[in-house]
């Protein structure tokens, strides 16, 4: 049994309060909720061990920053245990949908059951730091994953992948197979700081060219790790500035998250500035709206 880890701050308590007011209807499309783990245990396997994170928590700070949808990832604090998000999606009256992990060989029935209580996609990860596999069983495991969105589409769930941006230009072809659409994770986690012109991004923005594609404008804070920032006044400028044309070349295809509570980052960021930033990311009020409410309807089916 692995030994017990220290447990780690990852969310501002009191985050700053924004000016900028959002649209009726504004959707965070990227939360976790850890815990309590007296009553939704951490998987004894887990990297690291953050503070507690439960729903109670998450509804508040919504509430606070007039958000009223939200899509709850599972994270791998939890692994496979995907009860913590369905606890809060139950409690969220429809206005709360989830992303589940699962096993490749997840049987037909239990998708049914997620997609029937709002899970509305499968995750997976190809994150270093979070075991994704590499070589042959890498590969395999790619084939696996593209075999079961041909089951995904049966059940109306999408597929959502987290990678290193360095893999985009090996995994983008494999993705283009997919049955359902595919959403990518924090902006396919580039380099801000190289640039709108790097091949990354640039593998990036050339798959949002299909529409199978869509991106979540979500992580200014993790592409763009300059803290203490190099400008006080301008927080998160890099990232935000591919967030914004991400937004204004695909505008059909981009929702914005939070990221909260923010797991396994570099420092623990001020929620109140993630939001605020959305005015620099989405500048006019047809592109947040389309961000925030009309591509999360379109893609995750609130009603």
């Amino acid at each position: 049994m692995s030994l017990p880890l220290k447990i780690v701050q990852t969310f501002n308590p009191h985050p700053s309060k924004p000016t900028l007011v959002l649209p009726k209807g504004a959707c965070d499309a990227h939360v976790h909720v850890f815990g309590p783990r007296a009553v939704f245990p951490f998987d004894p396997e887990r990297q690291s061990t953050p503070q507690d994170a439960p729903k109670e928590l998450l509804f508040k700070w919504h509430k606070q920053m007039g958000i009223e949808r939200c899509v709850i990832v599972q994270s791998m604090v939890h692994a496979l245990d995907n009860r913590v998000v369905e606890d809060a999606i139950k409690a969220g009256g429809g206005a709360y949908l989830g992303v589940a992990l699962l096993s490749t060989h997840v049987s037909d029935q239990e998708l049914q059951r997620l997609a029937g209580i709002g899970f509305k996609g499968v995750r997976f990860n190809f994150m270093k730091h979070l075991g994704g596999a590499q070589g042959e069983a890498g590969v395999q495991r790619l084939k696996d994953i593209i075999a079961l969105t041909h089951r995904l589409k049966a059940v109306n769930m999408h597929l959502q992948v987290h990678f290193e941006s360095s893999l985009i230009h090996e995994l983008a072809k494999s993705f283009e197979q997919s049955a359902v659409p595919v959403v990518i994770d924090h902006m396919a986690r580039v380099d801000a700081k190289k640039g709108a012109d790097h091949a990354d991004f640039a593998a990036l923005m050339h798959m949002l060219r299909n529409p199978l594609f869509h991106v979540k404008v979500s992580g200014i804070d993790r592409i763009d790790q300059s803290v203490p920032f190099e400008d006080p006044a301008r927080p998160y400028f890099r990232g935000i500035e591919l967030a914004r044309l991400l937004v204004q070349t695909y505008p059909d295809q981009c929702v914005w998250g939070s990221d909260w509570p923010h797991p396994n980052h570099t420092h623990i960021p001020d929620d109140g500035v993630l939001v605020q930033a959305l005015a620099q990311i989405a500048p006019e009020p047809g592109l947040m709206k389309k961000i925030l409410v009309d591509n999360p309807e379109r893609l995750y089916g609130f009603v």
